[in-house]
């Protein structure tokens, strides 16, 4: 039996609709520009493979809980995106086989410190501090899901006005597509949630405001920065 030094943290974990068990979270991959206009109102171009970022599975923020306007920032922004929850693993996964990985899906937000990560951009340095810090990955609970990955409106509002509204059948790279080129840098696991991407709108928020947002057919997020 391993002797700890001191307890160890609890594992992550998120609701799953209609069971009483819940989901364990291994660890977070996130896609990075994978709409076209959020592309292009975020500077990029081309067809690009996709690219990764992470953040902790302790980041997550269950459904009933606000997340706190994080520290060492004046420009936080929202980013709603389609999350896909993996049942299963393994490496260079073909995108024929992927979906038979997912257990199913949900909604999440990928809340960013804008500031800092512009200014990593600009001195070529890593995005942890502005996309992994704490609180950064409300989400939906997640439903069971069969057969092909949902395809229908993503959109987001802050108190009360659209910020962003558009289509998951909009994303450059697919959901299977997104899966094998991930299973190419990675061993993927049981456990594993891979942010997809959001649509073009992206914007600051503060204290006080509400956001709220939805993925047709998968579910709804709602909180308060607090």
């Amino acid at each position: 039996m391993t002797a700890y030094a001191f307890p160890p943290a609890p594992q992550a974990f998120v609701p799953i609709v209609g069971r009483d068990e819940v989901f364990p979270v291994r660890r977070i991959l996130c896609v990075g520009q994978n709409y076209a206009a959020h592309r292009d109102e975020m500077g990029g171009d081309s067809r690009i493979p996709p690219f990764f970022f992470s953040k902790p599975a302790d980041a997550l923020v269950m459904a009933g809980t606000d997340p706190a306007y994080p520290s060492h920032t004046t420009n936080l922004h929202f980013e709603i995106e389609l999350v896909v929850a993996l049942k299963a693993g393994g490496s260079d996964i073909s995108a024929d086989r992927a979906l038979d990985l997912v257990f199913g899906y949900a909604v999440g937000v990928d809340l960013t410190r804008r500031d800092l990560q512009n200014l990593a951009k600009e001195r070529s340095q890593p995005w942890e501090s502005s996309k992994g810090f704490d609180q950064s990955a409300p989400i939906s609970a997640i439903l069971p899901w069969d057969g092909p990955a949902p395809d229908g409106r993503i959109a987001l509002s802050v108190n009360g006005e659209v910020k962003q509204d558009s289509t998951v059948a909009h994303m450059i790279w697919s959901v299977p597509e997104i899966i094998a080129e991930a299973s190419k840098m990675w061993r993927l696991e049981a456990g594993d949630l891979i942010f997809t991407g959001t649509p073009a709108g992206v914007g600051p928020v503060v204290r006080g405001d509400r956001v709220a947002g939805e993925v047709k057919g998968v579910g709804d997020i709602g909180f308060t920065v607090v």
